[in-house]
């Protein structure tokens, strides 16, 4: 099966894919979709035809295309079960979805580029979304922080001492929070997970900066 991720190499949803097809060990072919130039490609006929809701990433399996990152990922681990990304306890399962969620459904909506278009629209500045940003990611990382260290669930990465799908969905949300200088001091676990998954080739080749269309 062949397999092309329209991404973008800056986009945190398409980060988070670029992680799980790196771990599943499978082969992918990266098409880029440039989210500002021209006024945003992902907003053009032709990629509207692959997404219409004109978001990355999409996932294209041979003809079958599939949007939002936590479908694709679970996609993923339905046809590719080994390595596992999500464990098979159910509790366990829940608590990886929870990780999951967390970023990509309170604290990602808020701080993406549509967000920022809006904003910048009713007059809000680049200084006053610099607060808006920050406290959002504040929030939604103190929040992570508990959760993850009040599971007794973590080890190495979130979950025991292997990489999981809540590890995929973390490190883009600490590298946004890093890229625009958001204090982490308070987030220690978070951190450590970050430092750790990060020193690994499937986390550190799935990195903005190494991608095909970086600039």
């Amino acid at each position: 099966m062949e397999l092309q991720l329209y991404s973008y190499f800056r986009s945190s949803a398409a980060y988070r894919v670029r992680i799980a097809l790196n771990l599943k060990g499978l082969d992918w072919q990266s098409r880029g979709v440039h989210l500002t130039r021209g006024g945003g490609e992902q907003k053009a006929a032709a990629y509207r035809e692959i997404n219409p809701q004109g978001l990355v990433p999409a996932l294209a399996l041979d003809a079958r295309i599939v949007t939002q990152s936590q479908a694709i990922c679970e996609l993923l681990e339905e046809l590719h079960p080994t390595p596992p990304l999500l464990p098979a306890e159910p509790f366990a399962r829940a608590y990886v979805r929870e990780v999951m969620a967390l970023v990509a459904c309170d604290i990602h909506p808020l701080n993406n580029l549509r967000a920022k278009e809006y904003l910048n629209q009713m007059g809000i500045g680049s200084e006053a979304w610099m607060g808006w940003y920050r406290h959002w990611i504040a929030v939604g990382l103190t929040g992570l922080e508990a959760l993850v260290t009040g599971s007794g669930r973590a080890g190495r990465f979130c979950l025991g001492d292997s990489p999981t799908l809540a590890d995929a969905f973390l490190v883009p949300q600490i590298y946004n929070a890093l890229r625009f200088d958001c204090p982490t001091a308070g987030f220690p676990a978070l951190m450590r997970i970050h430092e750790t998954c990060t020193a690994l080739p499937a986390f550190a080749e799935a990195a903005p900066e190494v991608q095909p269309d970086a600039e």
